[in-house]
Formats: C-alpha cells, sequence, structure tokens
C-alpha cells in the first residue's frame, strides 16, 4: 500500500454491530491513500469482533488497543502517538460526523494549517439534534472565541478536526478528560499565532446507542482552555 497521507483516529466505545455502517461510509469517502486507527479501551468492548472482521478485509483499518488509560482523552492520545501520517483527523465512532469531509480536512492541513475545523456555526454548517443545553454552550463558547480571541474556528469545541501531526507532537497534548483536545489545540495554535481554518459542517445525533460525553464532569476543562486561548503569544514551532 502507498504511505498514509492521513491517519483517521477514531475512539469507540460499545459501538458494536453499527460500526460496521460507520466505516462503510468512512471509506466510501476517502479516496487517498490512509490508515484508520479504531482505538477502544479493552478487549471486551462490544465493537472489536466487528472491527476485527472488518480488518480481515480492509487494510486500511487498524484496530488498536489503548492502553493510557480508559476514556477517550486518552484513546485519542494514544490513536494521534500511534499514528503514521503526516496528517493526524479525529472523528467520532457514532456516525454524527460526515465522512465526506475528511479529504477536504485533510487537504486544508496539507496546504499548510496546522488546524482544519469541520465548524457548525459558520455559515452552512448545522447541528441536528442532541442536548439542547450543551448545544447552547457550544455556540457560546465557540463563536465567543471566534469574535474575541480570534481563534480561525467558530467550533472550537467540535472533535472533528485534522492536524497538522508535527504542529501536535510539538505543543504536545494535556487533555486528560472528554473529548477536551479539540479546544486545547486550537488554543495552542493561536497562542503561537499558527494557522486554522475552518469548514462548514452538518453534524447529526447519534441515532443508536448512548453519548459518552459528560457535560458537568468535563466543563472545567473546557474552561481551562477557554482562557488559555486569550493569553500572550508565545513562541512559533517549526510546524
Amino acid at each position: 500500500m502507498s504511505e498514509p497521507r492521513v491517519s483517521v483516529v477514531v475512539p469507540v466505545y460499545n459501538e458494536g454491530e453499527s460500526i460496521v455502517a460507520f466505516l462503510d461510509r468512512l471509506f466510501d469517502g476517502i479516496t487517498m491513500p490512509c490508515e484508520v486507527l479504531t482505538v477502544y479501551d479493552s478487549l471486551d468492548d462490544t465493537t472489536v469482533p466487528y472491527l476485527e472482521k472488518y480488518a480481515r478485509a480492509q487494510a486500511q483499518l487498524v484496530p488498536t488497543l489503548n492502553d493510557y488509560g480508559r476514556g477517550p482523552a486518552h484513546a485519542l492520545r494514544y490513536g494521534i502517538d500511534h499514528a503514521s501520517a503526516p496528517v493526524v483527523l479525529v472523528t467520532m465512532g457514532d456516525g454524527s460526523d460526515d465522512p465526506q469531509q475528511v479529504e477536504t480536512l485533510t487537504l486544508l492541513v496539507e496546504r499548510g494549517v496546522v488546524v482544519a475545523a469541520a465548524s457548525r456555526y459558520v455559515k452552512g454548517g448545522q447541528q441536528v439534534g442532541g442536548p439542547a443545553i450543551k448545544g447552547l454552550m457550544s455556540r457560546l463558547a465557540g463563536l465567543s472565541l471566534y469574535h474575541l480571541a480570534r481563534v480561525g474556528t467558530r467550533d472550537a469545541t467540535n472533535s472533528f478536526k485534522a492536524y497538522n501531526r508535527d504542529f501536535v507532537r510539538e505543543v504536545g497534548i494535556e487533555s486528560d478528560a472528554g473529548f477536551e483536545m479539540g479546544i486545547e489545540l486550537v488554543a495552542k495554535a493561536r497562542r503561537r499565532r499558527l494557522p486554522v481554518a475552518e469548514v462548514p459542517t452538518i453534524w447529526l445525533d447519534r441515532d443508536v446507542g448512548q453519548s459518552s460525553f459528560q457535560l458537568l464532569n468535563w466543563l472545567p476543562k473546557y474552561l481551562r482552555w477557554y482562557r488559555y486561548a486569550f493569553g500572550p503569544r508565545l513562541p512559533s514551532t517549526d510546524s
């Protein structure tokens, strides 16, 4: 196989058979050389048998056991640390993100941005479903960061983003809970005055299973990176 241009990192948790339809859509939407790391916390996760069967027919799928600790933050960091492509893209295994945009986001990073964000809150974007309070807080955080901190995207909290791998490895990932990594890396790019871009996306709430998002538990973590984005300029990386 050709060397992958993008490593797609997908944290999964008891997705069961529904992961098959997600993977079908994902691979239908990617024509460039890629690897897809589906990261799970334990071998008894209900997703594992379906991943192993799928991988026997699709060599680009890499079922990946996370040993950094349980939870999505550790799964994301493990996947990124084990990615081999120069561009790393994060998407959710519940089908809420649009797989047709993987290549668009990848191309933006290849053109020079360090973070390419799929935005629900830019013209042409939309969020369909999901808890109202979660959506409201996300929108307020995203728009205020865009207009006041000038972070380059109106949707800093969305996890559906592509990253320059060297940038991520240079600045590091400190997030240890939930999906705060998305806002952390946007904030770190802003503090270093590195380019961030966005494209509109339509996010659909999952129709199978339950979300693992824990708003009250993770809110203080998000607020930490929200405040961080307003800090003074830091020395740039060599990304």
